[in-house]
């Protein structure tokens, strides 16, 4: 291939979202299917299908890493990327809705919206993601079309509009009606869902089809006031004008158009495409990309790069990915400009200039070269060395640096330890590049212990690490107990005087720093603020306070733990004329800070989940006697259809360890739970001292 794409209105970077088990990898597998993009369709069960290509995905039966593939549909090109649902692998969906421009978020027409589809909703929300809602298993026992779309309105508090309406007999789909068209489609099973026909609408549901119809036309007549005149004046749309204003309306993301279908048995996946296609943004409609100057403009003024090839060049690294054949490659988001193989670009987050030696053109883990990619694309690049997510690549001549991707912090840690003493070397490096790959997952030594620790957002997530270490790396190791990510913060103010005073017998050591130490609330993370007056502190030496601080709150007193929520007012010192230096400062204000913690109250924080349990009414009891002995508070109940409940609780990680076993035996393996991360909170008095003898 040449190039990559410059027909920029007819691109579509889309996402496929969910809560795990909604049938996301199933509605892209048909996606791809329909499109001619593969010629036979996978199946997650049987660990064949095109997007989950790793190893562990198809053992598992669950996406794990986002899976970037082109098709193409009626002449446009569809850029999918098809995100994991599981909560550890929160950052794969984070990074993926940074660049995309639009997203399918399916939702089982059993369930509705689910915990995890709730959560990758609001991260859509963070970045003014226009989305289309399928509801897909409409033909499942318990499956119910309308009350699935106003769980969206309640859990997710969107105007819906219903563009389908399904029609069953019993628990048999007989076919979608259109109410854009007023027709029903019927699709041929026997040819996998690849040939359907239009029909006319049966008489049995005519009546509510009509309703259907007319709600719809209300909801377009409230998104715009000439639609509205029109509808008032009894005017008869055709097919056009109502995708027009149903395009407009889901573009200014207030409302959500809904479709429905059934992707494991093959119904309802072409109009998705067409609706993917009708009504989800291409780059000219997500409009000019802001950024600043590697400076930053005194006024704060922004710089603006247009979504076209004849701008400059501007892109965002959005994942890393091991590669056995290049070594490395990274997955960039062209916004403007032209990115040509053999030319070099400038990292503007590192200010370091590189070569781009390859370009690739991805299908899950299959790639095609290419030797252009053009604005609003998304391709793979080989070259630069130090390119990592969220940094920024921009022409050497016109340096811009793109809004960065903020990632959850680590919850759970475990110690890792290579088998042999030979391996040791190669489990750091291969540690190194699955950091590189996951901004979620984290390493260290532990200075006491010497061991190994790796951080990460769940049990599911280490597991997953300790594996890909093994097969891809080919490194024996070992993995411990998962273990709890606590955190150090101050409980009350306290203002520290701290001297550095170093005489060796030729130039000494000379730091003097007052600082205040406050608390923050949970979530507040660093703060240092400058307050020195009348040249106390030279300038040249409060950045180096300011970095002996931040140096120091990766390992608290308390238990080694990291500091959190603090505010670091500067307020006074002193200084020597000759014996001053940047590193004693430095050295001072990290003495300083020690000096807090030992003075002041100190406070144990630990990560606190929020579970949502679906159970069988008969457990109910049972399930709740047990979260209430695992210092967890139910905050609230609802009644599920048939003869289930779901309790939402918040629960201490801590308690959270093995509760899967746990949970089946209450239930008889009947009941299912969904957690994920809500917020630290201080440990209480009487198990702090618990914890931190566990860490000496």
């Amino acid at each position: 291939m040449k190039a990559l794409g410059h027909e920029i209105e007819k691109i579509r970077n889309i996402g496929v979202i969910a809560h795990i088990d909604a049938g996301k990898t199933t509605t892209t597998e048909r996606l791809l299917f329909y499109t001619g993009r593969i010629h036979d369709i996978g199946d997650i069960d049987e660990g064949d299908t095109e997007m989950d290509w790793m190893p562990q995905e198809r053992e598992r039966g669950i996406t794990i890493t986002s899976a970037a593939t082109t098709c193409f549909w009626r002449g446009y090109q569809i850029n999918i990327i098809d995100t994991p649902g599981h909560v550890d692998f929160t950052a794969e969906v984070e990074r993926s809705l940074r660049v995309l421009d639009g997203a399918v978020t399916v939702f089982s027409a059993v369930d509705g919206v689910e915990p995890q589809s709730e959560q990758v909703w609001r991260q859509a929300d963070k970045y003014g993601v226009p989305r289309i809602a399928y509801i897909n298993k409409i033909d499942r026992i318990g499956a119910n079309f309308q009350t699935a779309v106003q769980s969206m309105v309640d859990k997710l508090s969107v105007v819906t509009m219903t563009l389908q309406y399904p029609h069953l007999q019993g628990d048999t789909m007989v076919g979608i009606v259109d109410l854009l068209q007023m027709k029903m489609i019927v699709w041929d099973l026997d040819s996998k869902g690849a040939k359907f026909e239009l029909k006319e609408i049966p008489q049995e549901i005519q009546d509510k089809v009509k309703a259907a119809k007319e709600n719809l036309l209300e909801r377009l007549a409230e998104t715009d006031d000439q639609f509205m005149m029109k509808f008032l004046d009894g005017h008869p749309f055709t097919v056009d004008e109502l995708k027009e204003a149903v395009r407009k309306a889901a573009l200014e993301k207030e409302y959500v158009p809904v479709v429905c279908g059934s992707s494991l048995k093959n119904i309802g996946v072409q109009p998705l495409l067409d609706a993917i296609v009708d009504y989800l943004p291409s780059p000219l409609d997500r409009g000019t990309i802001e950024g600043n100057s590697l400076n930053g403009a005194a006024d704060g003024a922004k710089l603006q790069r247009q979504p076209s090839p004849d701008d400059p060049l501007s892109g965002l690294a959005f994942k890393v990915q091991t590669d056995e054949y290049t070594g490395r490659l990274v997955y960039v988001r062209v916004y403007s400009g032209k990115l040509e193989s053999g030319s070099y670009i400038l990292n503007s987050t590192t200010g370091k200039k590189e070569r781009i030696s390859r370009l690739f053109h991805m299908h899950a883990n299959k790639r095609t070269e290419v030797e252009a990619v053009f604005a609003g694309n998304i391709a793979a690049i080989v070259g630069p060395k130090e390119l990592i997510t969220g940094d920024t690549i921009c022409d050497p001549d016109k340096p811009i640096i793109l809004e960065k991707i903020e990632f959850p912090e680590p919850v759970v840690t475990a110690a890792v330890e290579a088998k042999t003493s030979t391996e040791e070397d190669k489990l750091s490096e291969a540690l190194y590049k699955l950091a590189q790959e996951d901004p979620t997952f984290r390493f260290k030594v532990d200075p006491e212990t010497n061991q190994m620790i790796v951080s990460g957002m769940g049990e599911l997530h280490l597991e997953i690490i300790h594996d890909r270490l093994q097969r891809e790396f080919k490194v024996e190791s070992n993995l411990g107990r998962p273990q709890v990510a606590y955190k150090e913060t101050l409980a009350e103010p306290v203002d520290i005087e701290e001297k550095f005073i170093k005489q060796t017998g030729g130039r000494g050591q000379y730091a003097h720093v007052c600082i205040k130490f406050e608390p923050l609330s949970r979530g507040g993370g660093f703060e240092f603020v400058d307050e020195v007056k009348g040249g106390a502190v030279p300038r040249e030496y409060i950045p180096a306070v300011n970095k002996g601080l931040k140096e120091s709150l990766s390992s608290g007193p308390l238990g080694g733990f990291p500091i959190v929520d603090i505010r670091a007012t500067l307020h006074y010192g002193s200084y020597h004329d000759v014996d001053s230096s940047e590193i004693a400062f430095k050295t001072a204000a990290a003495h300083a800070l020690t000096q807090a913690f030992q003075q002041a109250k100190a406070n144990l924080l630990e990560p606190i989940m929020t579970v949502e349990i679906t159970t069988p009414e008969d457990y109910v009891g049972e399930i709740i006697n047990d979260l209430q002995s695992r210092r967890a508070q139910v905050t609230a109940m609802e009644i599920h259809h048939h003869n289930t409940q779901i309790i939402k609780a918040q629960i201490p990680l801590a308690s959270t360890f093995g509760y899967a076993t746990r949970l089946r035996s209450l239930s008889q393996g009947r009941a299912a739970y969904h957690l994920q991360f809500s917020h630290y909170e201080v440990v209480p008095p009487s198990l702090k001292e618990e914890v931190l003898k566990g860490r000496k």
